[in-house]
């Protein structure tokens, strides 16, 4: 899939949401040059455990495939000019330093735009560029705590839970991925850079979509409900005798198929049930007959019987499952990468299948550096004298 074959994006970001972002950017075609600190590179390279044998993240080599690295010092007045005359050459540049920073390095968004003016600078920090936050430190949780999520995550009564997922980095990730490509499509049209400034809590906050709007619809301040949802019965996990399983009812023609699947098509009749809205004012009572209902059965018994009444019904698999799971299989959501050390190993794949696409054959995320003489002599046309001098400065690696 190349869809963004002959982009050229300038990775500066660290930790999850830049590197998730250009990730994304890389498996759509986008050729990301990952701009790294000579002494170490992305932090994430040394987050664990787990690591394979020869030492790297697990971590960071879940978001760095399909990349190129370049260990190249920023604070070095050489390590500057390299660096501008790599944005004369590219398309965008994505970038996660809190406000600031580049300014103080000399590469703000006027200072690359000055080199190229078609340049797209993608800017996520956790609170954005402007406003009385925006100079605080924030990893994943304080977004989820400060955006709504934790307050709404688990089960009523209990302390308040992190999503299982990061979804404060991932969604900056997506956000950053989306952003960059309007942009470019935007400069095609037009001729225009743009600097897009992504905060991970505006991130937080409009994934709130429904659940703002019914806050500002009725006044009532959501909590936390598990795995029910607020306008709907039944939804949510179910005990069965072996194991849990989900059901959701949202729309009444599957209310009648749940009834007879579940053995008792009288509850259909029943006028406490009859519509969705009497069943939210009656839930207690209907969740009491479903849970005895439900202990005679095993999890995959009840799916076949939902499943045969066409109600929408699935079991809840643990990360082992789900990656050996047929249909996941079948779509390719597990793939082979083919690492310089470790050999093959699985990877996950790609969501986006576009016109029938070939498999997804992802690249190993690059060594510390290792693409560093191939894009200064290749796309640089830095000449071998000047890439010794450099790397005799201590400017690269």
């Amino acid at each position: 899939m190349r869809l963004l074959e002959g982009v050229r994006v300038l990775d500066l970001s660290r930790m999850l949401a830049g590197p998730y972002g250009s990730m994304l950017l890389a498996d759509m075609g986008a050729e990301v040059i990952k701009i790294e600190a000579p002494d170490g590179g992305d932090p994430m390279r040394a987050m664990g455990p787990p690591f394979l044998p020869d030492g790297e993240s697990a971590y960071f080599l879940a978001v760095n495939r399909n990349k190129k690295s370049v260990a190249l010092d920023l604070t070095a007045p050489a390590g500057r000019e390299v660096f501008l005359d790599l944005v004369r050459a590219a398309d965008a540049v994505l970038e996660n330093f809190r406000p600031d920073v580049l300014g103080r390095l000399g590469c703000a968004y006027p200072a690359l735009a000055a080199v190229n003016p078609r340049i797209v600078l993608c800017s996520i920090s956790a609170y954005g560029q402007t406003g009385p936050y925006r100079e605080w430190p924030a990893f994943d949780l304080a977004l989820q705590a400060m955006g709504g999520a934790m307050s709404l995550t688990g089960e009523q009564g209990r302390p308040p839970a992190r999503m299982g997922l990061p979804m404060a980095d991932l969604a900056g990730g997506l956000f950053g991925a989306f952003a960059v490509a309007g942009a470019l499509l935007r400069r095609e049209r037009t001729g225009a850079g743009a600097h897009v400034d992504l905060s991970l809590l505006d991130c937080q906050v409009s994934l709130l979509t429904y659940i703002a709007q019914y806050f500002w619809t009725d006044g009532r301040v959501p909590g936390p409900m598990g795995s029910r949802h607020a306008s709907v019965a039944p939804y949510q996990a179910l005990a069965a005798r072996d194991g849990h399983l989900i059901v959701a009812v949202f729309a009444e023609k599957f209310w009648a198929g749940f009834c007879r699947a579940a053995e008792h098509p009288e509850w259909a009749d029943d006028p406490r049930f009859a519509t969705n809205a009497d069943r939210l004012r009656h839930r207690e009572p209907l969740e009491a007959l479903i849970e005895g209902a439900f202990r005679a059965r095993t999890a995959e018994e009840w799916l076949a019987r939902f499943h045969a009444e066409g109600v929408p019904a699935a079991p809840i698999l643990a990360v082992d499952r789900v990656l050996a799971d047929q249909q996941v299989r079948h779509r390719e959501m597990v793939v082979e990468l083919r690492h310089p050390v470790q050999g093959p190993m699985p990877t996950l794949g790609t969501p986006l299948k576009v016109d029938g696409a070939p498999r997804f054959v992802p690249a190993p995320p690059p060594r510390l550096g290792e693409h560093t003489d191939e894009v200064l002599a290749g796309t640089l046309a830095y000449p071998p004298a000047r890439i010794a001098e450099l790397r005799a400065a201590g400017v690269v690696r």
